[in-house]
């Protein structure tokens, strides 16, 4: 299969992308006909994707541009907002505002939250906090952990909005539930300091131990800092407060799987 003339293999998927573009000019006139279209041309766009994965050279940004436009404009976009968010980590923020800017329209959580951090950032568009409050109010009240941990921080920092630490704790607090490592760490960080009330080490313990086992083994450095904290609030707290924290941190294990 790797073997074959790249120059044909590129030319036969030129003609597969015209083919579906003419196909979907074609579809306008036919309305009534509309689901054995999408049935076939959702078919003929998990080919081309898989063939475009095998594809080197020049030609391969294009026709996958050509696929997933295609695909965007016949309402296959359920993995855009992924393809966002993971454009905005590459760096490539003129193509995650592309792609999360109507998805984030629409109400689609995690296009709002990459949205968000494109503005509260300053990458690709001009730094603006009020526009990544918004975005991320609304993918927050969706869940999103993303939204809800910059949430936290904006709130921590009093950045667009009144410095608030017992609201920054509530929206840490909301990611931390949902597994968000980051989260857990200054959660942890707010129990063991009293930032939000008074100090916490069971807490703190707990959260710590969390976030170390939560951030990527290739998150050295948050990995590293959480168990060091934690360890430094072991030192404060007695043999049965220690197993206290540890049961609490082994209860939410179990109640979040």
């Amino acid at each position: 299969m790797f073997g074959f003339d790249r120059s044909r293999k590129t030319e036969d998927l030129e003609r597969r992308v015209s083919r579906l573009q003419a196909a979907l000019n074609k579809c306008s006139e036919q309305a009534g006909r509309w689901t054995e279209f999408r049935r076939e041309v959702t078919g003929a766009i998990a080919v081309l994707t898989l063939a475009l994965g095998f594809t080197l050279g020049v030609y391969r940004e294009p026709l996958q541009e050509a696929v997933v436009g295609l695909a965007q404009t016949l309402g296959f976009a359920s993995g855009d907002s992924d393809a966002a968010y993971t454009a905005f980590q590459d760096g490539h923020y003129a193509t995650a505002l592309r792609l999360a800017r109507p998805l984030a329209a629409e109400g689609n959580a995690r296009a709002q939250s990459t949205l968000g951090l494109l503005y509260y950032h300053g990458d690709g568009v001009p730094q603006d906090p009020d526009e990544a409050l918004k975005w991320f109010r609304r993918a927050a009240d969706q869940d999103d952990a993303i939204a809800q941990f910059h949430l936290g921080v904006m709130f921590s920092n009093g950045e667009g909005v009144p410095q608030d630490n017992a609201e920054a704790a509530n929206w840490f607090r909301r990611a931390a539930d949902l597994g968000d490592a980051p989260a857990q760490y200054n959660l942890a960080l707010f129990y063991a300091k009293g930032v939000a009330g008074e100090a916490d080490n069971i807490s703190a313990h707990m959260w710590f131990n969390l976030a170390a086992a939560h951030f990527p083994a290739s998150d050295i450095d948050g990995r590293g800092a959480a168990i060091r904290n934690r360890d430094l609030v072991a030192k404060k707290m007695t043999p049965g407060e220690i197993a206290e924290a540890q049961k609490l941190a082994h209860e939410w294990k179990q109640k979040s799987n």
